[in-house]
């Protein structure tokens, strides 16, 4: 069993060993698609560095719809190539790379006229089904099927019966996003990567016009590495711009961000045993399972203010709510909302005014010797992304380096996972947990759950739930300090857990006794326990007063009311 733990002293080893020796491949941006890139450029037998000025997946790639789909909605833009793309990808994560992480999910798409329009939206999910199939990686989804207003409505009764006249259910996939990042990441360092969090870029090396590494700054510990690279990649997201500007020449392409945010909503609010997708005028509304919730989402917005803390406002939620009653017999309310997340897509700048009509494509350049930029792209294709980045950093190389083998590369917990999913009940027996408990850390964790039933089996107290959020043990609170590379409290809640968004106080309840849990694991006085659990308390009130003002201007000053912990 492949693993490799993302704890404070691999952090600080890694570090330390990417200021001593040039790296092959250095990649700015732990998000997905930095992730990939990493993993990509080691496993072809690259000496590889990866870091990220703030958590692993704080940016766009923990604050998306959660989904891992082709995009049914770009076959009707005829962007025929994309979702082909995106439909093989899907796949391969099903079956092979990361079955731990990523489930199917099944959508009902209510029909609102008779005749034609069962014919138009028939045809597009016939077609999105046989372009999985013909690539031979759909065969783990069950096939679309047509259904009768009588059967949608036993399907979904939470709908209106004058909402739809019929329906159409077909199935995609999901994930917890900012769990398969860090899992991407611990996966690239089984393999040899030196990864970094908390770990800033404040410039680029130059030698004449050639990029030949990154001045980098722990945020953490405040000192400053020089890390020298023959190749540096930036796959900084929304920030590609502002990476760019470093460099002191002109970007070949511009990114642009659109604000896309969800609301979570507890699982009895919502009746139905299906996930839905509506049209709206603009784009598509999707309610998803979610565990013990829903998540309704998204919108889609220009978005110029502040990149890392995008904030929802309540216009937004309005929307959202606006959109999702038109169809549900039961209305939700604002009381119902558990949890608001937003987030920014990476959009590449284009003619159009309307940033749902931008491109979901990706383009990979070298915008100066030594420097390969990649953008754009879907969370879906990260992999795709990440090959295409490492062939243009290996032309810069100017030596034979071994092809992409990503494709065949599972994630850490996937090898074995299957075999432990049969033996689930005899796992729980043995580790004295409910069966629904183990199937819930095989799902997180996959093979590397036994790492977590080792802490309970140490230290028992580990195998209780949080007593605010009893859908998670102790131990992987502390685990995630230990393994998983979280540094603050709010790694911890907002992504290496969900409590942030699926508790109706936004974890503050939880917040010190997982404050104490980490404690220990990261070296923790009581003062520091006491800093960490009040700053999360002022950014979930920044946060809950952001979605209180009516516009993103207003909304955009309450969430800046609380900073970062590490101040940036």
């Amino acid at each position: 069993m492949r693993t490799a733990a993302l704890g404070p002293a691999q952090r600080a080893e890694s570090l330390a060993s990417m200021a001593e020796h040039e790296l092959d491949v250095l990649v700015v941006g732990g998000g997905v698609v930095g992730a990939g890139t990493a993993l990509d450029a080691v496993t072809r037998g690259l000496s590889t560095g990866l870091v990220e000025a703030r958590d692993w997946a704080s940016g766009t790639s923990s604050r998306s719809s959660k989904l891992i789909h082709g995009g049914l909605r770009y076959l009707e833009m005829l962007d025929f190539a994309l979702v082909r793309e995106a439909l093989k990808e899907r796949g391969l994560l099903l079956e092979r790379l990361a079955p731990h992480l990523v489930q199917p999910v099944p959508f009902l798409y209510p029909l609102r006229h008779k005749g034609w329009e069962r014919l138009y939206a028939g045809s597009g999910v016939a077609l999105y089904d046989a372009m999985s199939m013909a690539r031979g990686h759909g065969r783990g989804l069950p096939l679309h099927r047509h259904l009768s207003r009588r059967h949608a409505l036993r399907v979904a009764p939470c709908l209106r019966k004058d909402a739809l006249v019929g329906a159409l259910q077909y199935y995609d996939a999901q994930m917890d996003d900012a769990r398969f990042v860090a899992t991407l990441v611990r996966t690239a360092a089984a393999y040899g990567a030196r990864t970094a969090n908390r770990a800033r870029v404040t410039g680029f090396l130059r030698e004449g016009e050639r990029v030949v590494g990154a001045r980098v700054r722990d945020v953490e510990g405040g000192g400053e590495y020089e890390v020298r690279a023959r190749q540096v990649v930036n796959a900084t997201g929304v920030w590609t711009d502002d990476t760019q500007a470093m460099v002191g020449e002109r970007g070949q392409f511009h990114v642009r961000a659109s604000k896309g945010i969800h609301l979570v909503v507890p699982k009895d609010r919502i009746h139905s045993t299906t996930g839905l997708i509506l049209r709206t005028e603009k784009s598509v509304l999707f309610v998803i399972p979610w565990g013990r919730h829903w998540i309704v989402g998204t919108t889609d917005t220009d978005w110029d203010l502040d990149k890392a803390h995008p904030a929802a406002s309540s216009a937004d939620i309005d929307y959202l709510l606006e959109h999702v009653n038109s169809v549900l017999a039961v209305p939700l309310t604002r009381d119902d909302v558990e949890g608001v997340y937003a987030g920014l897509r990476p959009l590449l700048a284009g003619e159009s005014d309307a940033t749902s009509k931008l491109s979901r494509e990706h383009t990979v350049a070298h915008p100066v010797p030594g420097l390969v930029v990649v953008a754009g792209g879907k969370y879906t294709t990260y992999r795709v992304m990440a090959k295409d980045a490492v062939d243009a950093a290996v032309h810069g190389l100017d030596v034979r380096v071994a092809d992409c083998v990503t494709e065949d590369t599972p994630l850490v917990g996937a090898e074995g996972f299957r075999a432990l999913w049969n033996a689930r009940a005899r796992i729980a027996a043995r580790a004295g947990l409910h069966t629904v408990r183990v199937e819930h850390l095989l799902h997180r964790y996959g093979t590397m759950a036994e790492e977590v039933l080792d802490l309970i089996a140490a230290d028992p107290s580990l195998g209780a739930p949080l007593q605010a959020a009893d859908d998670y043990l102790r131990a992987e609170i502390t685990y995630a300090a230990s393994h998983e590379g979280a540094r603050h409290l709010d790694d911890v809640l907002t992504r290496r857990t969900r409590i942030s968004i699926e508790t109706f106080d936004r974890g503050t309840r939880s917040a010190r006794e997982a404050a104490e849990l980490m404690a220990p694991v990261l070296g923790w006085d009581e003062d520091r326990v006491e800093r960490e659990v009040q700053h999360y308390e002022k950014r979930v009130e920044a946060e809950r007063e952001s979605q209180r003002q009516p516009d993103d201007l207003t909304a955009d000053a309450a969430r800046l009311g609380a900073p970062d912990i590490v101040p940036s």
